[in-house]
């Protein structure tokens, strides 16, 4: 078992990471790295990425940098568990530049809409952060997920009804909510 993971601890790795790449890439961040680096968590059990365009070499640093560092490093990201979203590259936000490789958050829109597809506890309440600190909006989740409903057929350990249900159901209760966004219709 490796130990818990804080800030500090990814922007080493992100240091690191930056060092040992042997050429340009993208690391984007997900999960609980993402919710460590924007401050609603203070510790997580690992660090989520996914690479695009991958950095040659990468591989092999992170094999190195797991046990150097005594953490998990697991490539896993939305696009694992739901289509991808139009425009998640644009939506993905910036963190920062190491040696050739550039680190950002994962779009917000697509965590929250896989962390809905979930449905657990803590992943209401991450997508609850996220938008409470306007990582994205409740139109830019019914957009996009009307952009994917048709293509969840590809993805059969989701259920697309309650997928929607538990979407609609986020958005009614941020809408009950002084100063929210506009409804589903």
């Amino acid at each position: 078992m490796r130990s818990n993971v804080d800030s500090q601890k990814i922007a080493q790795l992100m240091k690191l990471l930056g060092r040992e790449a042997r050429g340009s890439g993208c690391i984007y961040f997900t999960g609980g790295a993402s919710a460590l680096l924007v401050g609603w968590r203070s510790s997580t059990v690992d660090i989520d990425i996914r690479l695009d365009p991958e950095p040659p070499g990468i591989f092999q640093a992170i094999a190195k940098l797991k046990q150097q560092l005594d953490i998990n490093i697991e490539l896993a990201s939305p696009q694992d568990f739901l289509p991808p979203l139009p425009g998640w590259r644009n939506r993905s936000i910036f963190i920062g530049r190491e040696g050739a490789v550039s680190f950002y958050h994962y779009d917000f829109t697509s965590q929250g809409i896989s962390k809905l597809s979930r449905g657990y506890n803590r992943d209401i309440d991450d997508v609850r952060a996220m938008y409470e600190q306007k990582l994205f909006s409740l139109e830019e989740l019914r957009d996009c997920f009307r952009a994917i409903e048709p293509e969840l057929i590809r993805f059969p350990a989701l259920n697309p009804d309650i997928l929607k249900s538990r979407i609609e159901q986020f958005i009614e209760s941020c809408e009950s909510t002084p100063g929210s966004d506009q409804s589903w219709s």
